[in-house]
């Protein structure tokens, strides 16, 4: 009996220890990576070092303006390390970089929160096509891609943008902007006061 226990507990430390994780899927800011929540709690149930984690996505990131939004994927291995990917930031994100405003359309086919040229376009679709998910589309088929996300976004796609032009559609669509907060507030306002 103690022979068969002997191979059994040898054949346990001969074993890797499998573990069955989904991979995680998150969005971290550039250069910014901290031990607390949202990104803690998600790298501690995945067995993951947090503090080795920070310090690897924020030295990966260092060139990159701090604040941008990255898509990361991180898979870890049995023996607790893991692999992390990092994409390029979302499409709406550079979309709204390109247009120059800081939030879509409040009402999406119905209004134009700002305009962008087919350069911008083009531009954004070089960038977008090196992540993995995009390796097999042509760079047609990304464009098509980003026109849709920017028809989804407010943002027109124009063949030509003259500066002027779009400064006093800016200063415009400002004033619409405050007049949707002042409009959602109001109705958080109403709201609270009938759960009240």
């Amino acid at each position: 009996m103690s022979k068969a226990a002997s191979k059994l507990r040898n054949l346990k430390k001969a074993t890797d220890k499998i573990m069955h994780t989904t991979k995680l899927k998150t969005n971290i800011p550039a250069g910014m990576a901290a031990a607390g929540p949202p990104l803690g709690p998600m790298l501690g149930q995945r067995a993951i070092n947090i503090a080795a984690f920070c310090k690897d996505f924020n030295a990966r990131t260092a060139e990159i303006k701090e604040g941008v939004p990255l898509p990361c994927r991180v898979t870890v291995n049995s023996d607790r390390s893991y692999n992390l990917t990092i994409h390029s930031p979302p499409a709406t994100f550079l979309l709204k970089q390109a247009a120059g405003i800081p939030r879509g359309a409040m009402y999406p086919g119905k209004e134009i929160a700002g305009k962008i040229t087919l350069k911008h376009l083009y531009e954004i679709a070089a960038i977008k096509i090196q992540d993995p998910p995009n390796a097999l589309l042509t760079m047609q088929q990304m464009c098509q891609m980003l026109v849709g996300i920017a028809r989804t976004c407010g943002i027109q796609v124009v063949t030509e943008l003259k500066a002027e032009n779009y400064e006093n559609f800016l200063e415009e669509r400002r004033a619409v902007v405050e007049a949707q907060k002042k409009e959602l507030q109001e109705k958080r306002e109403a709201k609270m006061l009938r759960t009240a």
